[in-house]
């Protein structure tokens, strides 16, 4: 995939080529640059809503000795008083303990690093910052020494996670720590030391590119790929997250090298149709930055059984923190590879049915997220075949789209624009402007669509300004009977399009006085 940042236009013959851009006299963006951005939208929704991109770990993994904290163990606002003392304390024993010879050595060592983990993982606000600057890092690193006891290597794990899970600069404290994380990530450790790894890194990658380009270059990829394809569901779910904030980007290297490791694609597949929704949540979110950001991997996914996966999520589940990546990764897919609408979702075949359904039912929702990635993806299928369009105009998919379009949130509206466009237009080639299907457009006029699309026009946004246009266009060169004029200028359409009679953008200029001229001149409105 080409990384630069005005990426040429597909050709005629690209399979990118009239997905979400049909109604379009010429293509401004690709796909694929679409996917990108969206990556890192989602990227901020995950972090900010529902799966926070760094996590502190408060209770032990699944099938370790150490028993669950109670409700009651935890450090409470009003009994923080002493919680930084006991901190520096803490660390102070951690340093004493190194130097300890005979046979409680080792004991020391335990009762140090757990009572130290246990201050960072059962306060509310966990004291990080105190931690760090008594030295805790550093001692920490020395733990994670070669040929320790794995209750020491787990311990020390989980006090360097929670530390990254803290604020920017204080995650950038564990550099030091990173190799040997990683090194414990290996076939050699436990799979619980290995998994208390994995979930630092998660923390670490989580925090920013630079961090993810440390990692990286110092070899995190392959054993955290290693480790998703474990039969532990705990291990396989931690590991999967974190490869997920490894992988998402900018840079779209990891992902290529991702969906080359053997047995990666194959535990995709058995994860999304097997595991429970929690393991399937994360292993979503790493098709969606594959599907995001790597044209190799879209390629290998819809030839694969995933998109069929996706949807049969979709439709069945109603958890919100996995609908989002599944319905994100069905997006991408469908919007990166024309193979994906003409080859999988072929028209009459149950799956293309599911699929409809699926989406259909996340337009109903209360969650704004889901309407508008839902619109998205059915803005790229509408822009596929005849059969493609006609199957989404005569669903329950128009009618509410056109209620998106004329009460949704803005971005929401432009998305269920570009769909709506998409159904009423055939290509007519590379130059020349597109077909209109006189049905559909009469029937998404009718039903209430066109006072939408005028206020699309009188947007600050040009993207959808332009598609505002563009769809005036379509109704007073094709509604039927001549009448489209005289419907675009009921609806205050004249006095849209004028506002660009001086704008500064010399294409939106021409184009809206060109369609002034042309449809309400000096012959306008005579017999």
């Amino acid at each position: 995939m080409a990384d630069g940042n005005n990426p040429a236009p597909p050709s005629a013959a690209s399979p990118l080529q009239g997905h979400r851009y049909a109604i379009k006299s010429s293509v401004h963006n690709t796909a694929a640059s679409r996917r990108r951005e969206q990556a890192v939208a989602i990227g901020k929704e995950r972090r900010e809503a529902l799966m926070r991109a760094k996590r502190v770990c408060r209770t032990p993994l699944s099938g370790s000795n150490e028993s669950a904290i109670e409700d009651g163990d935890m450090v409470i606002d009003d009994e923080k008083e002493g919680l930084e003392t006991r901190t520096a304390q803490a660390v102070q024993e951690l340093k004493s303990s190194l130097s300890s010879q005979g046979k409680w050595a080792q004991k020391k060592k335990i009762e140090a690093l757990r009572a130290l983990r246990r201050l960072l993982s059962q306060s509310e606000v966990p004291p990080i910052e105190v931690a760090i600057k008594a030295g805790a890092v550093p001692l920490l690193v020395q733990f994670l020494s070669f040929g320790s006891s794995d209750e020491q290597l787990l311990e020390t794990a989980w006090c360097l996670t929670n530390i990254a899970a803290g604020q920017p600069e204080e995650t950038k404290t564990l550099l030091p720590a990173l190799p040997l994380l990683i090194a414990h990530l290996g076939e050699k450790s436990s799979t619980l030391v290995a998994e208390q790894c994995a979930w630092a890194i998660g923390n670490v990658a989580g925090e920013g590119s630079d961090l993810r380009s440390t990692l990286l270059a110092q070899g995190a990829l392959l054993p955290l790929a290693r480790l998703m394809l474990s039969n532990k569901g705990s291990t396989a779910r931690t590991a999967a997250w974190a490869l997920s904030n490894l992988i998402k980007g900018p840079d779209p290297k990891a992902v290529n090298e991702l969906i080359k490791i053997e047995g990666v694609l194959n535990a995709i597949i058995r994860d999304l149709e097997k595991a429970d929704e929690e393991l399937a949540t994360e292993v979503a979110w790493v098709v969606v930055y594959l599907s995001a950001l790597s044209e190799k991997a879209i390629s290998l996914i819809v030839r694969s059984h995933v998109p069929q996966l996706l949807i049969a999520r979709l439709l069945a589940s109603e958890n919100l923190q996995l609908l989002i990546p599944v319905l994100r990764g069905l997006g991408n897919l469908v919007a990166g590879d024309g193979y994906m609408v003409d080859s999988v979702l072929i028209v009459g075949h149950s799956i293309t049915d599911q699929a409809l359904s699926s989406l259909i039912k996340c337009l109903k929702s209360e969650n704004r997220v889901l309407r508008k990635e839902a619109s998205w993806a059915l803005s790229n299928i509408a822009a596929g075949s005849f059969e493609h369009k006609k199957l989404i105009f005569t669903s329950e998919a128009t009618p509410l789209l056109i209620h998106l379009l004329t009460s949704a949130q803005f971005d929401i509206r432009k998305e269920a624009a570009y769909t709506l466009g998409n159904l009423c237009v055939v290509s007519a080639g590379s130059t020349d402007p597109p077909n209109i299907i006189t049905e559909h457009l009469a029937s998404i006029i009718n039903g209430g669509a066109l006072p939408g699309f005028v206020n699309l026009v009188r947007s600050a946004d040009i993207e959808s300004a332009r598609l505002g246009l563009q769809f005036l266009e379509l109704v007073m060169r094709g509604y039927p009977n001549g009448q489209g004029p005289a419907l675009v200028e009921r609806q205050d359409g004249i006095d849209a399009m004028e506002r660009f009679q001086f704008h500064e953008n010399e294409a939106m200029r021409n184009m809206a006085n060109g369609l002034v001229d042309k449809y309400f001149g000096e012959d306008y409105g005579l017999e």
